[in-house]
């Protein structure tokens, strides 16, 4: 049973940082890509960061050179740094894991930016 835990979420203003952290159950190898959707009310759920096998590492638009994804495979980890947020950037950020082919996902933390 994989099990993913996410931490690292909470309130800054507009032009903070905050840094994500999630830690996964089970061998690290099972888990060929790791990352991050979010989730705002009324929207559907995006991919802001993900990291595929060991280097490979994809950003959606409209976090590109704000936000940072990387990998801890000796802690069994994924953070993602944000930088220069924007109340846009507010929603429920939640952790996925790829294992066996299915999508895994923790319970997701919240992040709120003021303007």
């Amino acid at each position: 049973q994989v099990q993913l835990v996410e931490s690292g979420g909470g309130f800054v203003q507009a032009g903070g940082s905050l840094r994500l952290s999630c830690a996964a159950s089970g061998n690290r190898f099972s888990f060929p890509s790791m990352g991050w959707y979010r989730q705002a009310p009324g929207n559907q759920r995006e991919l802001v960061a993900r990291v595929t096998g060991p280097l490979n590492t994809d950003y959606a638009d409209s976090v590109k050179g704000r936000f940072t994804i990387s990998r801890d495979n000796a802690n069994n980890m994924v953070h993602l740094r944000m930088n220069s947020l924007k109340p846009e950037d507010t929603a429920v950020y939640l952790c996925y894991a790829i294992y066996l082919g299915n999508i895994h996902w923790g319970q997701g933390t919240q992040v709120t930016v003021s303007s």
